[in-house]
């Protein structure tokens, strides 16, 4: 009987080392799993910065030339609706990938007033028990989109020449002064700028 015994627990000991083996192996497979999630958060996280830098980089143009015409209210309300010359602000989304460790593929106007950008990591997955991941990169985009926060009731035919109409901006009434420009609106003011759902 004690001899019956110890040739079980032998047979045991083979049975032990696949169980160990596979463990292992499925342990490796999850860091694979937690490498590649963490390379795509890295991907969305510089996606969504790329898409927001270009965005703000449209809304600060279009305060600027709000600014130039602020004595011109007739001029307004295209600017708000982002009607105006804007230069590309996807310098600015390229810089942003950059720092966030990717680089910008493609950067370009949507819909009315939204940027979309897209975005490849520098870094692979990294080596792993799942075959090829050393050379995948995530990819990922996003969408920012400017929102006008201001509206304004034009002024009758009867207004003071130099009059211009109160601005209301999400609640706050500018009364705007044109030869006073450290009393009006700032960018952030005019417009809000938010990642598109």
């Amino acid at each position: 009987m004690p001899f019956q015994r110890q040739r079980d627990d032998g047979q045991a000991f083979p049975i032990y080392i696949t169980v160990v083996a596979g463990l292992l192996f499925l342990a490796f497979a999850y860091l694979a799993v937690g490498q590649a999630a963490v390379n795509r958060s890295g991907a969305q996280t510089a996606a969504d910065a790329a898409a927001l830098a270009a965005a703000q980089d449209v809304r600060d143009q279009l305060a600027g030339q709000w600014v130039k015409d602020v004595a011109d209210p007739t001029k307004w309300q295209d600017i708000f609706d982002g009607d105006a010359d804007i230069a590309d602000p996807c310098g600015r989304a390229e810089q942003l990938a950059a720092q966030n460790d990717a680089h910008l593929d493609h950067c370009y106007p949507l819909a009315h007033r939204k940027y979309k950008a897209e975005v490849t990591t520098n870094k692979s997955v990294g080596d792993s028990v799942v075959p090829t991941t050393e050379n995948i990169k995530s990819t990922a985009s996003a969408t920012a989109e400017i929102q006008p926060l201001c509206t304004f009731k034009p002024l009758g035919g009867d207004a003071e020449d130099d009059k211009l109409p109160e601005l209301d901006c999400d609640g706050k009434v500018w009364e705007l002064e044109p030869n006073d420009p450290a009393g009006l609106p700032k960018p952030e003011d005019l417009f809000d700028v938010h990642l598109a759902d």
